[in-house]
């Protein structure tokens, strides 16, 4: 999102995780901006129980964690690498002057800020069909639309059941089963364990 010999101008450093590793925790008082180069990192609420929701995956990039640095309230989710990474980090400090400095980067996470909003609205929308295989069909056609989250050479989609599960709030062997009926509805195909989706959606 901000260009990288900007961020370093400013004072970034660079940071590695190992995969698993947290970053933040949800309730913590935000002290950086966060954009990952390398890597993908789960932005996801832990209940009581240790069982996940999954808000997003940040793929390289992309911001993440920067609601708290406009509010000053404290993270609302954690993030957690869910692969090796490498991301720059800012103080808040500089990250603010940064934007003074910069209105067409504040008017960018404007942007990027709405469009976190319309995909919540979006998923609640399917979600409240109540069809499992629907808000499945629905959430892998607004990745292919987006961009995001499918190999753009291969078509293969780059998330786990699990994960999608989390994302929907389903369990997982609902999840496989809406995918497996999908298959055989020709709306996705499955080879050695990886789904793919056709160049024009599902």
């Amino acid at each position: 999102m901000i260009d990288t010999d900007l961020l370093l101008e400013k004072g970034a450093t660079y940071r590695h995780t190992e995969a698993g590793e947290i970053i933040f925790n949800e309730g913590a008082q935000a002290t950086f901006y966060y954009q990952l180069v390398s890597g993908k990192v789960r932005w996801s609420h832990f209940d009581d129980n240790g069982k996940e929701v999954l808000h997003k995956i940040v793929e390289a990039g992309e911001a993440f964690g920067e609601l708290p640095l406009f509010d000053g309230e404290p993270y609302g989710a954690s993030a957690v690498a869910d692969s090796p990474c490498t991301l720059l980090r800012l103080s808040t400090t500089s990250f603010h002057e940064l934007l003074a400095e910069h209105p067409d980067i504040h008017l960018a996470f404007t942007k990027s800020m709405v469009s976190h909003l319309r995909f919540k609205v979006f998923l609640l929308n399917a979600l409240a069909k109540n069809n499992p295989q629907t808000a499945l069909v629905e959430l892998i056609d607004y990745f292919n639309r987006h961009g995001k989250l499918i190999c753009q050479d291969c078509n293969r989609l780059m998330v786990t059941r699990q994960q999608l599960a989390n994302m929907v709030g389903l369990r997982v062997e609902t999840v496989i089963r809406a995918i497996k009926q999908l298959q055989q509805e020709d709306k996705l195909c499955i080879v050695k364990g990886k789904v793919f989706v056709p160049a024009d959606g599902v």
